[in-house]
């Protein structure tokens, strides 16, 4: 087949796929589900595929048979059949679909969960005890500059790194009222009547629905990169490139 009616058919098909998928926005219809359904189909199959050529074959199957060098014949590894016990482990997990042996299934879902509980501690403290110690930030200025210098004024960086400028001192402000009156927002533990602490409640309250909003602005403007994308794709690169040939 030549290769630019290749390309043609190739980029003509995403086309059609993109337009059926986008086709659910009008309304329900077969040609989405078609389309649904040939994307799921597609990529539960590239997944079972990726599963067993990116993690199973090196971290299951060479270790459980051992390697060698194909071309010096050296550097050989014993097979370490211990990792053989994995297999029917794994097997469990099929038996939730039997009304008589579903209790197996349990068994390969408490070993993962426990592996996973173990490895969750020390990622806790890896992911949040830097963002602890990152919040306790100065709030009060050591210098009457407002600003942070200019990394090209000339001012050596360890002498700026060891002041706190107005604006970084603000700004630490800012961070540390937002961080403490959102805390103060989740005290469901005792009714908290002083009028100070509620007040300091609902200005977190108002933080916390600002973070929402931009999370969620941040979410809405990814999506719009996505369609964005798949536009670029249709008139462009299809549409363009391969039908008006410019």
């Amino acid at each position: 087949m030549d290769l630019g009616l290749f390309q043609t058919l190739e980029k003509g098909a995403g086309v059609i796929v993109t337009i059926g998928l986008f086709s659910v926005l009008y309304k329900e219809n077969k040609f989405f589900r078609f389309c649904e359904h040939l994307f799921l189909g597609l990529a539960a199959g590239w997944a079972l595929v990726a599963i067993w050529t990116e993690t199973l074959s090196s971290v299951w199957w060479d270790k459980m048979m051992g390697t060698i060098d194909e071309t010096s014949k050296q550097g050989a590894t014993a097979g370490l059949w211990i990792y053989a016990i994995l297999l029917p482990i794994g097997f469990m997990s099929y038996t939730v679909f039997s009304k008589k042996h579903n209790w197996m299934s349990r068994i390969p879902l408490g070993i993962i969960l426990g592996i996973w509980s173990g490895q969750q501690i020390q990622s806790y403290f890896d992911t949040y005890g830097p963002q602890v110690r990152a919040g306790m930030k100065p709030i009060f200025p050591t210098t009457g500059q407002f600003l942070v210098p200019a990394p090209d004024s000339g001012i050596d960086p360890s002498i700026v790194g060891a002041h706190v400028y107005i604006s970084t001192a603000i700004s630490n402000f800012l961070f540390m009222f937002t961080l403490v009156s959102v805390l103060s927002y989740f005290l469901f533990s005792f009714d908290v009547k002083n009028k100070a602490i509620l007040k300091v409640n609902m200005m977190g309250r108002y933080l916390l629905m600002i973070g929402f909003g931009a999370i969620f602005g941040t979410t809405v403007m990814m999506r719009f990169t996505l369609v964005i994308d798949r536009m670029y794709f249709i008139w462009i690169e299809f549409f363009q490139k391969i039908i008006l040939r410019q």
